[in-house]
C-alpha cells in the first residue's frame, strides 16, 4: 500500500488544496462574463429581496409575469384592524356654517321646478301643522291669558311652530322664509343667478301657500279648530302696514337664524336645539310669519261666524299677506345673509 502511493504521488492533495481550489473558484466566478445564468440569478436575487416570486419559462424570467406581479396592489391584511372612524364635530365653527349655507342655497336654487313646488308644499304642511298646534294648544287658554298673558305666550310659542319648521328642516322640505336668506347667499357667492332666486322664491311662496291651506281646510272640517283663532286672525288683519312689516323684518330674522344655526348642527338633538329657541321666541312675541299665516288666518276666517266684522280675502292679502312677505323677504336678504356673507366671505 505505501508503494502504490508512493506511485502515485499526484492522487494525493497536498495541503491548503482545498483552500486554493475554493479561491480559484470565486475567482473565476468574479472574472467570467456575464451571461443567462448570472443575469437570471441576479435577477432572482434582487426580486427574492423585493418579495416578488419569480417564474421561469425553462432558465428565462418571463417578463410579463413579473411586471404582473410587480403591478399587482398589496393585499389587505386580515388581521389588521378596521381603520378607526373620525369623530364628527357636533357643531361647525362660523365661517365653515357660511360655507354650509352657501352650498345648500345654491342646491335649492338648482331643484327641478316640479321637485321643488312638491317639497314646498310638504313644508307648507309642517308649517300648517305647527300653526294649528299652537292656535289650539296655547290658543285656546282664556283664563290663563286673562290671569297671565305671558305665560300663555309661552305657551303658544313653545308648542306648535317649532315643531313644523324642525319638520321641514329635518327632512329637507322647502320654505320661502328660510330661501330667503339661503339662496340670497349663494347669489352673493355667484353660485345661483338672480333668475334662479326669483325662480325659487316664486315656486316655494306657492308651495307653502297651497300646503298651508290644505292643512287648515283639514284642521277646520275636523272640528278642533276653538274659536278664539278667529279672534286671533282678526287682530292680524287689523295692524297697520308699518306694524305688519316691521314685526315680519323681526320675525323671519329669528326663523333665518334658526335656520342657519341648524345648518351648522351635525347631529339631531343640536338641529333642535337651534331651532326650538329662536321660532319659540318669535312666536310667543306676537310677530309675523307668512307662511305660518298662510293656515293661521283662513283657520280663523273658517269661524267668521263668530266674529263682528268677518275676515274677507282682501283682509288677508292686503292687510297682512303682502306686507309680512316683504318684511320677511328684507330680513332674509339683509338682516342674515349680507352681513354674514361680508364677514365671513368680504364681499
Amino acid at each position: 500500500m505505501a508503494m502504490d502511493d508512493e506511485e502515485h504521488p499526484d492522487d494525493a492533495d497536498p495541503p491548503g488544496a482545498e483552500l486554493q481550489d475554493s479561491s480559484l473558484l470565486v475567482n473565476k466566478q468574479r472574472s467570467a462574463p456575464v451571461g443567462t445564468s448570472s443575469i437570471r440569478a441576479k435577477k432572482e436575487f434582487s426580486f427574492a429581496r423585493a418579495g416578488v416570486s419569480t417564474t421561469r419559462t425553462g432558465d428565462v424570467i418571463t417578463n410579463e409575469t413579473v411586471a404582473r406581479q410587480v403591478d399587482a396592489p398589496p393585499q389587505p391584511d386580515s388581521h389588521a384592524d378596521p381603520p378607526s372612524a373620525q369623530p364628527v364635530e357636533p357643531l361647525l365653527p362660523p365661517a365653515a356654517i357660511c360655507d354650509s349655507v352657501i352650498k345648500a342655497g345654491a342646491k335649492k336654487a338648482a331643484l327641478r321646478p316640479m321637485k321643488l313646488f312638491l317639497l314646498s308644499v310638504i313644508s307648507g304642511c309642517h308649517i300648517g301643522f305647527g300653526s294649528c298646534c299652537a292656535l289650539i294648544l296655547g290658543g285656546d287658554l282664556p283664563s290663563i291669558k286673562e290671569d297671565d298673558p305671558g305665560l300663555q305666550k309661552l305657551v303658544f310659542g313653545a308648542f306648535g311652530l317649532p315643531l313644523g319648521l324642525m319638520m321641514t328642516v329635518v327632512t329637507g322640505a322647502e320654505l320661502f322664509t328660510s330661501s330667503t336668506a339661503f339662496v340670497a347667499t349663494a347669489v352673493m357667492a355667484r353660485k345661483a343667478t338672480v333668475g334662479d332666486l326669483v325662480r325659487n322664491w316664486t315656486i316655494t311662496y306657492l308651495g307653502n301657500f297651497v300646503g298651508s291651506l290644505i292643512i287648515a281646510c283639514l284642521f277646520s272640517a275636523a272640528g278642533v279648530v276653538p274659536v278664539s283663532a278667529a279672534h286671533i286672525a282678526q287682530k292680524k288683519v287689523s295692524e297697520s302696514f308699518v306694524q305688519a312689516f316691521s314685526r315680519a323684518i323681526l320675525a323671519n330674522w329669528l326663523v333665518c337664524m334658526a335656520t342657519w344655526m341648524a345648518a351648522g348642527a351635525n347631529d339631531l338633538a343640536s338641529k333642535m336645539v337651534a331651532i326650538w329657541f329662536p321660532i319659540s321666541s318669535f312666536v310667543a312675541m306676537g310677530l309675523e310669519h307668512s307662511i305660518a299665516n298662510m293656515s293661521i288666518i283662513p283657520a280663523g276666517m273658517f269661524l267668521n261666524d263668530h266674529l263682528e266684522t268677518p275676515i274677507t280675502v282682501a283682509d288677508f292679502l292686503v292687510k297682512n299677506l303682502i306686507p309680512v312677505t316683504l318684511g320677511n323677504a328684507v330680513a332674509g336678504v339683509f338682516a342674515v345673509a349680507a352681513p354674514y356673507m361680508i364677514a365671513f366671505k368680504h364681499l
